[in-house]
């Protein structure tokens, strides 16, 4: 038989999605940065991101064949680009349940989002952030046609 990778569909969050969304991101930030996130500041944000698609945008990842159905979830956020005179649409919050990883979920992701971007008009590009440390990542986005633009993130936060 040939073997054929399993089929993710794709669809926008919802906002009883939240739940999922939640946990999600709660999973990456411990994953990736040993950070543990503020639960009600955490809800709050994934639900202002639903309730505020200028703000953000949430895509999912289903696997019909499992016993939970989202395998995974991107969120894009948004840039004017005034050099470029269009939007650059920021990839951010990718997590990928760890047994569906190396499966093809962030590629179905990523797939669909650029094709998103494709057919609007305003879109100049896609970008996002990664961890220096992560290379693991940083191969999958070169494989993606991504590459490192040169710049370097800056950041002051507050409370």
């Amino acid at each position: 038989a040939l073997f054929m990778p399993p089929f993710f569909s794709i669809r926008d969050a919802r906002p009883d999605d939240a739940l999922v969304i939640v946990e999600f991101n709660r999973r990456l930030a411990w994953e990736t940065e040993g950070k543990r996130l503020d639960d009600a500041l955490l809800q709050a944000g994934v639900r202002e991101a639903l309730a505020r698609p200028d703000r953000a945008r949430y895509f999912l990842a289903e696997a019909a064949d499992a016993p939970l159905p989202v395998v995974g979830q991107l969120m894009l956020t948004f840039e004017w680009s005034d050099w470029r005179n269009g939007l650059f649409w920021w990839i951010q919050s990718v997590y990928v349940r760890a047994e569906f990883r190396r499966r093809g979920v962030f590629r179905a992701l990523y797939d669909h989002v650029e094709r998103l971007a494709h057919a609007t008009p305003d879109v100049c590009g896609l970008r996002l952030y990664v961890e220096h440390e992560n290379v693991a990542a940083q191969a999958t986005y070169r494989s993606r046609g991504m590459h490192p633009p040169g710049y370097v993130v800056f950041e002051r936060t507050w409370p």
